[in-house]
């Protein structure tokens, strides 16, 4: 053999392969009574193995599998109405129409306040009927502040302001404190506290915030205010820090009508933010932004209402939850409709739309899906607020609305 060409060279073996192929083939006609050409009726190709030269691999391509776009569970009607959070004037009983209805509806939760509740049995055999009604998990908040504000105070004891607590005692009494109330508010089937104020006020007892303020030092107000939703947590019912970025010195009740706040975002920083700030950092999960409006922010709109108040609400960290206060206050009301507002708020970043009226639930349903049709509110923007609502009541985000949400944990101290 030499060079690859002697007696068993590639020609010499093509030409052996060929002829065993052609008798096997002759074979096969002959056993089955048919001739060669019977049995090969079209041109036959034959390989034939170079030995003397490499042959390049065949490489075989990777399946490949294009995973399904994801698929809300939830019509976008069901999306909308999960966003809201809505009051129930007058009502005392699960079977009366405006209960009824807002459930059908599928809000995504309810707010219970003084004129609903006359007994701890009636109050809790409301809650009930309102969570069996409702087509998915519910959102049931109060306002249960220490003092003045309260919706329970005549069934689980009222108690001293929160400038008085932070004055008189420690943060552990009122840490205490909160956890006797969330014991009782938890019994009764509340799983949302519209409380601490955060905000800082030294100015008279009965102003707007006044005595609901712990304190005016922003360190004061931020240890005192962790406290308290510590002890809410402690037994399972969620804390709202509240009024995003801060009443900021703003004169005036933004009940009644606008008002504003003069202070430079330098002011805000140093000041009214920290108690915020702080609060993120321990991972409160809910926080209510305020209705004033703000010079440094956007001087002609609510923080309730505005992209920038939401955007610095996000840049400081915060991942859970932002609601706003209540659309029906004059601050709101004067200047837009349920409808209008509710699609502007999550239009900016909110994720919840507060009203302390039910009745107006259908038409903020329908302005938000209205909304989404025309392309003037973003599907993808609801969807973010619907998941972050669903999962504060305790289902499912990625199954609701294709969300994968984690919202974040208060945690304890070091």
């Amino acid at each position: 053999m030499q060079g690859g060409r002697g007696t068993f060279g590639p020609g010499r073996i093509r030409l052996t392969i060929a002829l065993a192929v052609f008798t096997v083939l002759a074979a096969a006609g002959a056993a089955t009574g048919s001739t060669p050409v019977d049995v090969v009726s079209g041109p036959v190709h034959f390989f034939f193995p170079s030995f003397g030269e490499a042959q390049p691999a065949v490489a075989l391509a990777a399946p490949t599998t294009t995973a399904a776009p994801c698929q809300p569970e939830a019509t976008l009607r069901e999306r909308a109405a999960e966003v809201l959070i809505v009051g129930l004037p007058n009502v005392t009983d699960g079977s009366q129409a405006l209960a009824a209805e807002v459930t059908k509806l599928g809000v995504g939760g309810v707010l219970i306040t003084g004129p609903n509740v006359q007994t701890r049995a009636q109050a809790t055999r409301l809650i009930a009927d309102l969570k069996r009604q409702s087509p998915h998990p519910l959102i049931v908040s109060t306002d249960e502040e220490p003092g003045r504000v309260t919706s329970f105070g005549h069934i689980i004891g009222y108690t001293s302001s929160a400038r008085r607590l932070a004055a008189t005692g420690t943060t552990d009494a009122v840490r205490a404190l909160a956890r006797d109330q969330a014991t009782a508010l938890s019994a009764i089937g509340i799983t949302l506290d519209l409380a601490p104020v955060a905000d800082l006020d030294g100015g008279p007892s009965t102003g707007t915030i006044g005595d609901r303020s712990f304190s005016a030092d922003p360190a004061v107000a931020a240890r005192y205010a962790y406290a308290y939703a510590l002890g809410l947590a402690d037994k399972g019912v969620g804390a709202v820090a509240k009024h995003f970025p801060g009443r900021a010195k703003a004169q005036g009740d933004d009940h009644v009508g606008r008002i504003i706040s003069t202070e430079t975002l330098d002011d805000l920083r140093a000041d009214d933010l920290k108690p915020f700030s702080d609060l993120i950092g321990q991972g409160i999960p809910v926080v209510m932004v305020s209705n004033v409006d703000y010079a440094a922010l956007d001087p002609a709109t609510p923080a309730s209402m505005s992209a920038r108040s939401y955007t610095l609400l996000r840049q400081m960290g915060f991942k859970g939850v932002a609601i706003t206060d209540s659309i029906g206050m004059g601050a709101v009301n004067q200047r837009w409709d349920w409808a209008e507002a509710s699609v502007k708020a999550i239009q900016s970043g909110a994720d919840g739309v507060l009203t302390t009226d039910g009745k107006f639930a259908r038409d903020m349903v329908h302005g938000l899906v209205v909304a989404v049709q025309k392309g003037e509110l973003s599907e993808a923007r609801l969807n973010e607020a619907a998941g972050r609502m669903i999962a504060l009541a305790g289902g499912d985000p990625m199954a609701f609305a294709c969300q994968p949400i984690d919202l974040p944990k208060l945690q304890p101290p070091p």
